[in-house]
């Protein structure tokens, strides 16, 4: 089998309204996700027995093959299918880990996507297997601008004419856990979310107390010339601000302290 390659593309909330708890341990949310044009990087290819290789920035967070949702979601296919051959998959690990932005879920997406061609499985077994391995992996599966319901598992495609719009992401490089700061969510429905341009992240004040560098990242995209529209995105600690043009927003990611990480990028 010849070898195959997916990008695990960054994930965006533009706007994430929490409205209530769930019986099943999760929370009601209404969101709109957009993806970046860059992200991690998948290949693969065939073998007897699964595998997986991480490299890149930040490999050293990733947990080994009996932890890793990659291995996770590609035993998950295979069992589904009973494929009796395996897979040599690599990771390369662009983006930073608990960090608001798809992460684990974009990289489970990308091995669903990848082993439908490599192992030449029926494409909607992916979209079954998607919700089993966490509730932003089937948004991430689809990467493309899409409003999320439920837990966020239950989605629409949405147009949002923001195609090619530059975009800068910065994380002050400090992971955050979306259990603690789902835990820590006051509990307060502010509403439903109509606009995303109108809408709100109602997991900043949770997000900010459990690492308080958000707020910091947060004002300092704001004072960033040339953007009218800054947020956190997921459950942190990556923030984010659409700019009018490439040109500006290189300007702002010239800028970026040192010690935090940054990613410019084009909406997808």
């Amino acid at each position: 089998m010849s070898a195959h390659s997916e990008t695990a593309y960054a994930k965006l909330n533009l706007a994430l309204h929490v409205r209530g708890k769930r019986a099943d341990g999760y929370h009601e949310i209404e969101t709109i996700f957009a993806f970046c044009e860059d992200g991690d990087e998948l290949s693969g290819e065939g073998a007897d027995d699964l595998s997986l290789e991480v490299s890149g920035p930040f490999a050293a967070d990733i947990p080994d093959n009996d932890a890793n949702l990659v291995i996770e979601a590609a035993r998950v296919v295979r069992l589904a299918t009973e494929v009796s051959t395996g897979a040599r998959l690599h990771l390369v690990k662009n983006l930073p880990v608990a960090s608001g932005i798809g992460g684990g879920s974009a990289d489970a997406a990308a091995v669903l996507r990848l082993l439908t061609r490599l192992w030449d499985i029926q494409e909607p077994l992916a979209a079954e297997v998607a919700p089993l391995l966490g509730a932003d992996v089937p948004a991430c599966l689809l990467s493309q601008s899409c409003r999320g319901v439920g837990a966020g598992h239950r989605i629409k495609l949405v147009e949002l004419g923001l195609s090619g719009f530059p975009v800068l992401l910065v994380n002050p490089r400090i992971p955050i856990s979306t259990k603690a700061v789902f835990e820590r969510w006051d509990g307060v429905d502010r509403g439903p979310l109509e606009y995303w341009h109108e809408g709100r992240n109602d997991l900043d004040a949770a997000a900010t107390s459990l690492v308080p560098e958000v707020a910091e990242v947060l004002a300092w995209l704001r004072q960033r010339p040339g953007t009218d529209f800054v947020r956190m995105s997921g459950s942190g600690a990556t923030c984010f601000a659409l700019f009018r043009d490439e040109a500006i927003r290189d300007r702002a990611a010239s800028e970026v302290p040192q010690s935090w990480w940054h990613l410019a990028t084009r909406l997808r």
